[in-house]
Parts: C-alpha cells; sequence; structure tokens
C-alpha cells in the first residue's frame, strides 16, 4: 500500500512518460526539498488516473491533477505552493522553468530558451525516463546554485 506524501517519506508519484521540458526540474524538486526518497512512476497520459487509483500514488504534471499547470501556475509553482516552498533560490527558478515550460512565456526569463534546450537534449540522448533523471538532475542542482547566487547578488544591488 502507498501513502500519501504527506504522510511518509516513502511513496509513489505519478507522472506521464517521456520526461522533457523541463519536466525533470519537478521531480528534482520534489526529490531535493520535499521527499529524497520520492519514486517515480512513468506511465502514458491516458493512464494516469487508473494507474494513481490503483497504487495511491500522487499525479503531478498532467492535465486535471491538483499537482499540475492552473491559472497561470506550472506544475512546478503548483508543487512550491502545495509544500509551502518559499526559498528565494527555488522561487528563482521557478521563474524560470516556468518560461520554460509555458510556451507563450518562454521570452519572459532569459534563462528559458538554454533550460528548454537543454531538457530537450537529455530527452535525445536519454530517451529512458529513469536514466534521464539520473543525469538531469545534476542540471537542476547546478541550476538552482546559479539562482541561488543571483538572488544574493541581486539583494545586494
Amino acid at each position: 500500500m502507498w501513502l500519501l506524501i504527506e504522510l511518509v517519506l516513502q511513496h509513489i508519484l505519478l507522472i506521464g512518460s517521456a520526461v522533457g521540458n523541463p519536466r525533470t526540474a519537478k521531480c528534482a524538486v520534489i526529490t531535493r526539498f520535499i521527499d529524497n526518497e520520492a519514486e517515480f512512476l512513468f506511465v502514458p497520459k491516458n493512464q494516469i488516473e487508473p494507474v494513481a487509483k490503483e497504487t495511491g500514488a500522487i499525479p503531478f504534471d498532467a492535465p486535471g491533477v491538483e499537482l499540475g499547470h492552473h491559472e497561470a501556475r506550472c506544475s512546478f509553482e503548483s508543487i512550491l505552493l502545495k509544500y509551502d516552498l518559499k526559498d528565494a533560490g527555488l522561487l528563482r527558478m521557478a521563474k524560470i522553468v516556468h518560461a520554460a515550460d509555458v510556451a507563450e512565456d518562454i521570452d519572459t526569463d532569459p534563462i528559458a530558451r538554454g533550460l528548454e534546450a537543454i531538457a530537450s537534449g537529455y530527452s535525445l540522448r536519454f530517451p529512458d525516463d529513469m536514466e534521464n533523471l539520473e543525469h538531469q538532475f545534476e542540471v537542476y542542482d547546478a541550476l538552482y546554485a546559479w539562482c541561488r547566487m543571483d538572488v544574493a547578488l541581486g539583494l545586494k544591488s
């Protein structure tokens, strides 16, 4: 039996298959800031609801789910809101991820097109979802470090 994320560390999160732009960012923030033992289950989008019901997994970054796109938020921002993550570096990162994730907002952050290109490149190099996650997490760790520095430098001026 799988338990909800708020109750225990061991759980499964459900996401549509084909990790890409910038879907891995959501997996990274969950693993790094919410549950370092999170397990991710990748299924086709048309199987998300039945698999979530069967396993008790928490779906995210899919249409109609709590941790998806809502109003003007992307899934990354929905995750930060749900889990009350207010770290300034994460909030800066959320602006980049939002711009890379929402096509009409791609030019609202100068880093977004680069992130989109990197995420797409990783998807081409590592088409297996789990292998892609393993390799891309370093990118998001580095981006978060840069975001923390960007915020710190911005506060000084």
